[in-house]
This record gives structure tokens, C-alpha cells and sequence, in this order.
């Protein structure tokens, strides 16, 4: 899997992806992080990749002629998607990040300041994702987001104690919240692991373990059952 991450910071995806999970699936060849500074596609001396909006209002907008450039300059895989991080697009999930998952290779675009260009949209038709309905300062974190939670669904990234089978969400898990996890000690300010996890018994912890998801799942996000 290739992720290449148009972005005027990318020392924020750099810093990020030295560390952990993703840093190993460098390491292992599974994955590949690329960004690349569509600053670097502007022409003028001050290297400007934004101006003021026509029709006036506050804040600066991300100009389309060096994102398009960028993009164009791109080496692309015969199974890609273009990527579009802003608050107006569909909102991210598990069953998106599976689907993006299976793709050869994701192009993310990180916005700043007031927004894109339109004709960035209209232009380039990149698929357009939200992680919520909130804010941000710029799309990094967006991205970043896509590139740790899909690069948990290619094989060999996570160990196999770290399977995202039993995450939140999954499939494996049947869209339920996960349940209660305990490690050592047994106890620990009056608070005890459930003794069922002790007992030994595989065919009872499973049983625990999935009423304890189905109830978390009731209280916390009913709207999932």
C-alpha cells in the first residue's frame, strides 16, 4: 500500500509515521509513506500556495494551480483513489477504511486555512472524507488517521497478538464496541478481574466477552446494534 500526502507540512506526516506500528510497516516494505509539499509547485519568488478569497470574507484559501500540479506530477498505480480531507465530505468509518484497504494505493489531500479552491473539486473530482463533524486546523491529522487505521487492515502490519479483528468496529467483532480488557495485577485498589477471565474456561470467556460487548455496545452506541 502507497499513501502519498499532498501537504504544505510534511514534517507533521514524517514525524508521525518514525513511530510504532506505522514505522514498522515501513520498515517491512508493507506500506509506503510519500509526502509531497505542493509548495513546491508554486512559481512566484514567495512561493505562495494560498490568497485571499474572491467576493471578500476572512482567512486564505489553497490556491488549485499548485495542488494540480502536485497531483498531475504524481506517479500513480493502476488502483488508486484521490482523497479530499474537509469537514464537507462523508464521514469516515470502519467499512470505509476496509474498502480503502483493499485499494494499491491512496492520494490524501490536506487543506488549511478557509478551504480549497473549488475547481480543485471540480477539476481533480477527488473523493471528499470527514473524520466528524468538527474543525481543523488543516487536514493532516485526517490523513494521518487514514494512513494508521488502513494500514491496520494489511496483513502483516500488526503482529498477530494485534490482530484488528477484535477491534472496535470490526467485522470480526460483528460491528460491536469491544469488550472489558484486564492485565496484571488480579487486583488493584479493590478492584478485581472478573473471574471468569481467570478460570481458564475458553468457551465461558467468549461467552463473557460477547454479552459484555453487546451490553457496552447497548449503552454506549445503541445506534450500532
Amino acid at each position: 500500500m502507497r499513501f502519498d500526502v499532498l501537504t504544505l507540512f510534511p514534517e507533521i506526516i514524517n514525524d508521525y509515521c518514525s513511530y510504532s506500528i506505522i514505522k514498522r510497516g515501513i520498515e517491512k516494505k508493507l506500506i509506503q509513506v510519500n509526502p509531497v509539499n505542493f509548495r513546491n509547485y508554486t512559481h512566484d519568488k514567495h512561493h505562495h500556495a494560498d490568497d485571499t478569497p474572491y467576493g471578500g470574507t476572512s482567512g486564505m484559501v489553497i490556491m488549485a494551480p499548485p495542488v494540480f500540479e502536485a497531483y498531475e506530477d504524481i506517479d500513480k498505480t493502476d488502483d488508486f483513489e484521490f482523497i479530499m480531507l474537509t469537514p464537507q465530505g462523508e464521514k469516515y468509518c470502519q467499512k470505509t477504511c476496509t474498502e480503502l484497504s483493499k485499494r494499491k494505493q491512496l492520494i490524501l489531500l490536506c487543506g488549511h486555512y478557509e478551504g480549497f479552491d473549488e475547481r480543485i473539486r471540480i477539476g481533480l473530482k477527488p473523493r471528499e472524507i470527514s473524520l466528524g463533524d468538527y474543525v481543523l486546523t488543516g487536514g493532516e491529522l485526517g490523513a494521518l488517521c487514514i494512513i494508521d487505521s488502513v494500514s491496520r487492515q494489511i496483513e502483516g502490519v500488526l503482529n498477530k497478538t494485534d490482530s484488528p479483528l477484535n477491534d472496535s468496529f470490526s467485522e470480526g467483532l460483528s460491528g460491536l464496541l469491544e469488550h472489558p480488557q484486564y492485565t496484571r495485577p488480579r487486583e488493584y485498589r479493590g478492584m478485581k478481574v472478573p473471574d471468569v477471565l481467570l478460570s481458564g474456561n475458553h468457551a465461558e470467556i467468549e461467552k463473557y466477552r460477547q454479552e459484555q460487548r453487546i451490553l457496552r455496545t447497548k449503552l454506549r452506541r445503541p445506534d450500532l446494534l
